[in-house]
């Protein structure tokens, strides 16, 4: 078995500026990530319920403490007290590599209720709650329109964010360009902005998956393997304009597929969020280690996919999308609705935990 420091994951900062985070909340997943180099991870409803439904014991007893303290609270109260347990203990987990890199390292991201997708206020209200649960939280943001008024909002509060639901360029722009806004904002009012860390994510998996669907709802015919290299080459597009115009905010990559979802992004100063399971494949694979993020996605794919798939040319072109556009976007509109789903999901299960068992026997 390969040792740790020769794992794959261990060794991509060795090459330049990319973080890796782990894609859960989970503490066996999370202490697994930390070893071998992560420094961040991330949450959502989802991935709470996925942690609840892997250790059901311990939460269905905490559930139920929870629901004996505070017999008038809602399910939605008490879904939102689980929630935030789990962000503030990986926290804690996250809090030496925090400090170890003062501040700039360090955060576990934390997701704003999904429903909230169309209210600004509601979003930032919760974002601001969420943000101060531990010195080391980020709060993620839905790329909708009323999320992009809802990050500058927050920024100009001090919430460190995170952008997420987001596929696209012009979500990625439009995204960083509401932060920059919250900053300025900020600075006028005479407050330090240093220490703040905004990220912005582009799902590039769920936009693969989107190119594929549209394919195959439109009888599309492109080279098999061109959709998969439709997120690499749009945060690879992103990136470049990011740095082109200066902006504060960092990008990080989610939804993974393939290797190459890490591979190809190796080198690049941005942030791998990797789930439990792709981190294992990884680190047991044979795949090489080496710096490919200034590589570019071979033109004639991303030729095939702009001639052949319009959604491609609004997700890739700057200003392919606007800002009012984002919210009937496909892959906006099929990942909102994943999330939305999970999110009552656990609010059921939640429901399951507290409510009389009857002896049916």
């Amino acid at each position: 078995m390969q040792t740790a420091t020769k794992e794959p994951l261990h060794r991509t900062a060795e090459l330049g500026p990319t973080d890796y985070w782990n894609d859960s909340c989970s503490v066996e997943e999370l202490d697994y990530a930390v070893a071998r180099g992560a420094v961040g991870a991330t949450s959502n409803p989802a991935i709470v319920l996925e942690v609840l439904k892997k250790d059901p014991a311990r939460w269905r007893a905490r559930i139920r403490e929870i629901h004996a303290a505070e017999p008038a609270w809602t399910d939605v109260e008490v879904t939102w007290a689980i929630v935030e347990e789990m962000a503030v203990e990986g926290a804690a987990i996250l809090a030496p590599v925090f400090e170890r890199h003062g501040g700039t390292k360090g955060r576990l991201s934390i997701q704003t209720n999904p429903t909230f997708w169309s209210n600004a206020e509601r979003m930032v209200e919760q974002g601001v709650r969420l943000a101060g649960l531990a010195p080391n939280m980020q709060v993620k943001f839905l790329a909708t329109s009323a999320g992009i008024a809802a990050i500058e909002e927050a920024t100009s509060r001090g919430v460190n964010i995170n952008a997420t639901v987001s596929f696209t360029v012009p979500q990625a722009i439009a995204a960083a360009e509401a932060v920059q806004r919250g900053l300025a904002r900020r600075e006028a009012a005479g407050v330090d902005t240093s220490g703040m860390r905004p990220v912005i994510t582009m799902m590039i998996g769920r936009l693969d998956d989107w190119m594929k669907a549209v394919s195959e709802r439109d009888a599309i015919i492109v080279r098999p393997d061109a959709a998969d290299w439709a997120g690499i080459a749009a945060i690879k597009r992103a990136y470049g304009i990011f740095h082109e115009r200066g902006y504060r905010a960092r990008l990080l990559a989610a939804a993974y597929r393939h290797h190459r979802h890490w591979s190809e992004l190796i080198g690049g100063d941005i942030i791998l969020t990797i789930p439990y399971a792709w981190q294992r494949k990884f680190n047991a694979s044979a795949v090489e280690v080496t710096a490919r993020f200034d590589r570019p996605v071979d033109p004639e794919i991303v030729a095939e996919l702009l001639d052949r798939i319009p959604d491609y040319r609004r997700a890739y072109e700057p200003g392919g999308l606007s800002i009012a556009e984002f919210d009937t976007f496909g892959a906006t509109v099929r990942t909102l609705r994943a999330f939305v789903k999970a999110y009552y999901d656990l609010v059921a299960v939640i429901d399951d935990a507290i409510l009389p068992n009857p002896d049916l026997k």
